[in-house]
């Protein structure tokens, strides 16, 4: 009988105090927490950003540099050094890229600055990754590698 009432006591002085104190097992569940390494976030493409090429292949353009911005539809804007453009272009996981075709207005331009325009479109079409490290912008594909400073 007294071991019963012994256990009985127990029994109700382990529910009338918590096995630790709330700020305690808050702090506990922090560190464990934290312990945990936690994911990576993926970079997200930059939207609505004005972006001007500084290079192609490490190579500066003649004349005016070409720009670009895509927008919340995916609809990629610019100027190519002689003409304006617009494609679409789709970010994608991993840091990858797709642009579609270029619509172009049909203005021609030295020869030099027409040839620059080319190899950036070109390099912008086939472009299949990017990275952005402070206000740069890398494009990279088989055409060769765009490096894009943002606008102000």
């Amino acid at each position: 009988m007294k071991a019963l009432r012994v256990a009985a006591l127990c029994l109700i002085a382990g529910l009338a105090l918590p096995a630790a104190p709330p700020a305690v097992q808050a702090q506990s569940e922090e560190q464990e927490e934290n312990l945990v390494p936690q994911p990576m976030r993926e970079k997200q493409f930059p939207i609505n950003v004005s972006y001007t090429v500084i290079s192609l292949n490490g190579r500066a353009f003649p004349g005016e540099n070409p720009a670009m911005t895509l927008d919340t539809n995916f609809r990629l804007r610019g100027f190519g050094g002689c003409n304006n453009y617009s494609a679409i272009a789709y970010p994608q996981l991993e840091q990858g890229i797709a642009v579609g075709p270029f619509a172009l207005t049909d203005r021609e331009c030295a020869r030099d600055v027409m040839s620059a325009e080319r190899g950036f479109l070109e390099a912008l079409r086939a472009a299949r990754e990017w990275d952005m490290q402070g206000n740069r912008l890398t494009l990279d594909g088989p055409r060769g590698e765009l490096v894009l400073e943002r606008a102000m």
